[in-house]
C-alpha cells in the first residue's frame, strides 16, 4: 500500500487497488429463501448484496461501516431454487468517508456451472466509521485497468446526481 498526500486535508491517505477488496461470495438458493413461485425473495437478495458491499468497503476502510444509499437496483431476472447465486462485489469509487460499491449478482443452475447469467446489480454507498462511531477517511482508490478506470468516472457521475438531487 502506498501513501499519497492529500493536500486539501493536509493528511495522508493510503492507496488501495480494486483487486484489494474484491469479494465472491457462493450460496445455493434453498427452500427457505424462495416465494410460493420458487423465485428467491428479492429482500433476501438485499440483504445479501448489503453483506457483500459491507465486506468490500470493511477491506478497503479497515473500519467498521454502515450503508448510506442504495443508488441502483436493478432485478434482471428471476432467480430459482437450487441456483447457485454468486454475488461479485469491487469498488468502484471511493470518497474521503464514503465508497461506492458495485455488487453484481450471478446464477449457475446446477449441473451448468460455465453458464453464469447476470441476474442483478446493484450500486451501494458505504460510510467508513471510527471507534466513536463517526464517519473517518477511508483510502483513496487507484484503478488500474480501463474497465476500473471507466467504472471509476461513471461512478463520480453517480455520486454527482445524488449530490445534486439532495440539494
Amino acid at each position: 500500500m502506498r501513501k499519497e498526500p492529500v493536500e486539501a486535508q493536509g493528511e495522508e491517505r493510503q492507496v488501495r487497488t480494486v483487486d484489494h477488496s474484491r469479494v465472491e461470495q457462493v450460496h445455493i438458493i434453498l427452500p427457505m429463501d424462495v416465494n410460493a413461485t420458487f423465485q428467491l425473495f428479492g429482500g433476501l437478495l438485499m440483504q445479501w448484496i448489503d453483506v457483500v458491499a459491507a465486506v468490500v468497503a470493511r477491506r478497503h476502510s479497515g473500519c467498521m461501516v454502515i450503508t448510506a444509499a442504495v443508488d441502483h437496483l436493478e432485478f434482471l431476472s428471476p432467480r430459482h431454487k437450487n441456483d447457485q447465486k454468486i454475488p461479485l462485489g469491487r469498488m468502484t469509487y471511493a470518497g474521503r468517508t464514503s465508497m461506492e460499491v458495485c455488487v453484481e449478482t450471478f446464477v449457475e443452475q446446477m449441473g451448468k456451472v460455465e453458464a453464469r447469467k447476470l441476474v442483478n446489480r446493484a450500486f451501494v454507498t458505504m460510510v467508513a466509521l471510527d471507534k466513536d462511531r463517526k464517519p473517518t477517511a477511508v483510502p483513496r482508490l487507484l484503478p488500474q485497468t480501463e474497465e476500473e478506470k471507466a467504472d471509476y468516472e461513471a461512478a463520480k457521475k453517480r455520486r454527482a446526481e445524488r449530490k445534486r438531487t439532495k440539494q
